[in-house]
């Protein structure tokens, strides 16, 4: 075919696919093969769909609301956003100000996507999720990476902060919980935070907070806007249904921001893909205005995941791995790993090796850690059955017991 018809917009072009969706095709080429696979890369729930969301699915489809619907969602459903951060978040707003996409990522993607240009920054922290860059990637703009060491927690201080802010940055990307590493920013942290960004009046704020019913130990849950209400009008407060409610595949994403923000992205959504499933929506309805059991029920299954596996993986030779404070998560250093052999002679360089090297020799899949800015780490998503877990953990200790220098 003609060169020039095969042309890329350069920006994608320049783009790199998704770590976690390249492991997740490499586990199904595997599986295809006939090998067995325990996956612990993708981050979703194992749980089911709550039944009276699934019900109110389908109760959608039978009164025939199968059409489309605004742009920026459901007036009913985006009441019912509204109500979510007035009584979790504490954020006094009406349905006008929230949007709802086909889910948390278009949030993101539209934001960036209405507001940058070629030159601008957004300042990302490191350990961060593989697709803020190439958002970032994808208009133009320019991603300033800081790297949070594990000695910080795997989060930003205000001093790194301040230092990376120039007159081209335009957005600071904060998640909390965090994917990969299941950090969480307490309120103080997050107001140190702030009192570097008041003193910046040019830089937008996205906080990422799909994570925010998954945090252990009694902990409580703050966000930016909550905090401190000065940043609100400059703050886009992100969240969904996928990781609470066990709804990935639903694709239903919200949040609530400035109305300049929010029209702006309406606009391009109407451009774009227009309003989110309907189905989808009546579901999303469901799960906000309904019974919240389920949340507390599967937050408790995954702190006691979280918790076998972190004692499971710190008496694996090579590993060490800090308990994460929320997500469904561990970000553990494979350091001790650099430079050894397997049994089956592949020589271990970077955290890809070991990734790589896991899938092929023990069967288990995981993420290298570089693949979200920082080595040598592997991400390990706990989100599956007991059994698997373990059974999944001993095949790593077998693989890492058997590495040689």
């Amino acid at each position: 075919m003609n060169g020039h018809l095969q042309r890329l917009n350069a920006h994608l072009a320049a783009a790199k696919p998704s770590a976690t969706y390249r492991m997740i095709d490499r586990v199904a080429e595997h599986r295809a093969a006939g090998a067995k696979v325990i996956s612990l890369s993708a981050g979703e729930p194992d749980f089911d769909t709550p039944t009276h969301v699934r019900e109110a699915a389908i109760a959608a489809i039978h009164a025939g609301h199968t059409r489309y619907t605004q742009v920026a969602g459901l007036r009913a459903l985006r009441e019912a956003v509204a109500q979510k951060y007035r009584r979790e978040n504490g954020l006094e707003v009406s349905w006008q100000d929230t949007i709802v996409c086909s889910g948390g990522k278009q949030v993101l993607y539209n934001a960036l996507a209405a507001t940058l240009d070629e030159g601008d920054e957004v300042i990302i922290p490191a350990p961060y999720w593989v697709s803020y860059p190439e958002m970032v990637q994808l208009t133009g703009a320019t991603s300033v990476i800081l790297h949070c060491g594990e000695a910080d927690g795997f989060k930003l201080t205000p001093r790194a902060l301040a230092d990376a802010i120039t007159p081209r940055t335009r957005w600071l990307i904060l998640n909390s919980p965090s994917n990969p590493t299941g950090a969480v920013y307490s309120a103080d942290e997050l107001r140190a935070l702030a009192n570097v960004l008041l003193d910046h009046p040019h830089v937008l704020v996205l906080s990422d907070d799909i994570y925010e019913h998954l945090i252990f130990d009694g902990a409580a849950f703050h966000t930016m806007a909550q905090v401190e209400p000065r940043l609100r009008e400059r703050t886009l407060t992100m969240n969904g249904v996928s990781k609470a409610y066990a709804m990935t595949g639903w694709r239903i994403g919200f949040g609530t921001g400035p109305r300049w923000l929010l029209d702006a992205m309406e606009k391009l959504q109407s451009q774009q893909t227009s309003g989110a499933c309907s189905i989808s929506q009546h579901a999303a309805l469901a799960a906000l205005n309904g019974p919240q059991q389920f949340v507390s029920d599967t937050r408790a299954v995954f702190e006691r995941r979280r918790n076998a596996m972190v004692r499971m993986l710190n008496e694996t030779p090579g590993l060490r791995c800090a308990p994460p404070a929320g997500a469904f998560y561990a970000f553990a250093s494979c350091e001790g790993l650099m430079g050894r052999t397997t049994a089956a002679g592949t020589r271990l360089e970077t955290d890809e090796d070991v990734a790589l090297a896991l899938l092929g020799e023990a069967g288990v899949a995981v993420v290298q850690g570089s693949a979200f800015g920082l080595g040598p780490y592997i991400r390990i998503a706990y989100a599956l059955d007991d059994r698997s877990l373990v059974q999944a953990c001993e095949a790593i200790r077998d693989f890492c017991s058997a590495t040689r220098p």
